[in-house]
Order: structure tokens, then C-alpha cells, then sequence
């Protein structure tokens, strides 16, 4: 038997960037559903059962945040990135802000779509717990200073951990972002790959749920 393939829906209303995103999507591979208006996309999300959505940040009719918070209303929790011409940070903090996982800025290459989409489908591995190459790359290519400071940072993350979950309890945002900006730093020092993804997340939008429940796991996941 084959295996089911994902199912995207690519929320797009210019028609060179929907062919261009419907087919590198597609070759990934994946079945790909196109909307051009905010109310094709529901009108299609209501139909179909989809893996993730790909959603244009401004439509003819509406934002793409306007999309996403009256399909997350109908109790639809499908991952959803957001594609954009215009992605400064402002922008990009708006969209993280309003729930998407990710902000993708056009022109995107195919390796580059292919990467974010993998990383969000439910099912598809995302980064690495410990990506080795880029920690000897980080701290001049010895392996032996990579296992010593991954001790150290092993030794410290419990603490940073708690410190996290601790202001994240009081909904104290600022408290929190600084103490993901110090671990997202060791994070790129031993090559915590999938946490530092997790901690960069989080950074965007600390009062996630789902965002933090990731930073919790993935922090779990390496002290086991």
C-alpha cells in the first residue's frame, strides 16, 4: 500500500507565486489545495482534513491572521505557516504573534520551502537533538571540547528550564525572553539543534501554550 501522502492547503492570491509554491510543494511530495480569498480557504478547510496550511500574510479579502484566528475559532488546531513579500521584524512578530509556527519570506527556494515544510508536518522529523557538525564547527572542529561544554550545559539546563517554566506560570514575557536569549546562545555553542529551534519559538511568542509545551519537551528529551 502507498503511503498517504500530506496534504497542504496554500492559501495564495498572485498567480505566479501559487504556481511557483504549488509545485515545489507537490514535488516534496504532497497533495496541494489552492484558495485565492480568505473565504476559499475556509470554505476548503472545512471540506478537507489538511496537514498543514500555507497561508499569504495579506489577501484580497483580509489577513492571513484574520484566517487563522477564525479557523483556529472553529476549533481546527492544523499547523499554519505564513508566507510574505514583506517579512521585517515587525511583521514577522505579528504573524508569530497571531499563532502561525513560521514566517516564510518570498522568493523562497524550494530547499528552503521543502526544509519549513518538513519541519512542521506533523510525522516528518524535524532538527536533530544534538547536531555534532554544527557544534565542532562552533567551537573549532574538536570533538572533545564539544563533549565538555555539552556537560556543563547539561550541569546548567534544569535550572534554565525551571527558571523558564517559572515565569512562563506568572506571565512574566520579559523574564522570559531573557532567558531564552542566554540558552538559545548555548544552544548554538553544543549543537542543540531541535532545542534551540523550540527556544527560538518561544522567544517569538512566550505566552504559546503549544510553544511551550515543545521548549519543555525538547528540553526533557535531552536530560532523560
Amino acid at each position: 500500500m502507498n503511503p498517504r501522502l500530506p496534504c497542504l492547503l496554500l492559501v495564495e492570491d498572485d498567480p505566479v507565486s501559487a504556481a511557483f509554491l504549488r509545485d515545489a510543494a507537490a514535488a516534496l511530495p504532497a497533495r496541494v489545495v489552492g484558495a485565492g480569498t480568505l473565504a476559499e480557504a475556509m470554505a476548503e478547510a472545512a471540506a478537507t482534513r489538511f496537514d498543514l496550511w500555507l497561508v499569504d500574510a495579506n489577501l484580497p479579502d483580509g489577513r492571513g491572521e484574520s484566517l487563522l484566528q477564525a479557523l483556529r475559532a472553529r476549533g481546527d488546531a492544523t499547523p499554519a505557516l505564513a508566507h510574505t513579500a514583506a517579512a521585517d521584524a515587525p511583521m514577522r512578530e505579528r504573524l508569530l504573534a497571531a499563532g502561525f509556527a513560521d514566517v516564510l519570506c518570498k522568493p523562497i527556494g524550494v530547499p528552503d520551502l521543502h526544509a519549513a515544510l518538513l519541519r512542521h508536518l506533523p510525522g516528518t522529523p524535524g532538527a536533530p537533538a544534538w547536531d555534532d557538525a554544527a557544534a565542532r564547527a562552533a567551537l573549532g572542529g574538536e570533538q572533545a571540547h564539544v563533549d565538555a561544554l555539552r556537560a556543563l550545559f547539561l550541569q546548567e539546563l534544569p535550572g534554565q528550564r525551571e527558571r523558564i517554566r517559572a515565569a512562563a506560570g506568572t506571565g512574566d514575557h520579559a523574564a522570559m525572553r531573557d532567558a531564552l536569549h542566554r540558552l538559545v546562545a548555548s544552544c548554538g555553542f553544543v549543537g542543540a539543534a531541535r532545542l534551540a529551534e523550540a527556544v527560538q519559538a518561544l522567544q517569538a511568542s512566550p505566552g504559546d501554550a503549544d510553544r511551550l509545551q515543545r521548549f519543555d519537551a525538547a528540553a526533557g528529551a535531552l536530560l532523560d
